[in-house]
């Protein structure tokens, strides 16, 4: 692993936790808190519970993957190419995870959060993806 990927990386992961903390944390906590059950609830922190570290160590390891797939196996080194595989990777891990939980879990009152939080993570994902691949192809020359 060469020190680029350690910079996009970081420059991701520091994206991924504040994109995180303006649309999860303030935006939309309003929105999954309402739809989510009693039983959700009872097992959530509360905001001032959270253990940050883990969410900043989530976030970079998140990050990490990302760029080591774009720099080993798919040559991304663009912000639109990352803006595009990021967003797709973002929405399709959401959307297994999601599912995953719907499906033995009673977290959620709906389906609701099978749509938006996909498409949420889609959009982080595509920033943080973009974020990377300009990060990988910074100084390169076209």
């Amino acid at each position: 692993m060469n020190t680029k990927v350690l910079l996009a990386a970081l420059a991701g992961g520091v994206a991924y936790f504040l994109l995180g903390w303006l649309l999860y944390g303030i935006l939309l906590d309003p929105y999954f808190r309402s739809m989510t059950t009693p039983e959700g609830l009872a097992v959530q922190r509360a905001p001032e519970e959270m253990v940050m570290w883990a969410i900043a160590l989530s976030n970079l390891v998140y990050a990490l993957m990302l760029a080591i797939i774009f720099n080993r196996w798919a040559s991304i080194s663009t912000f639109q190419g990352g803006a595009i595989a990021g967003g797709i990777i973002g929405f399709l891990m959401a959307l297994s995870v999601d599912l995953s939980m719907y499906s033995m879990l009673n977290l959620w009152t709906g389906m609701a959060g099978l749509i938006v939080d996909p498409l949420v993570s889609g959009v982080m994902g595509a920033l943080v993806g973009g974020i990377i691949g300009w990060v990988l192809g910074y100084g390169k020359k076209v």
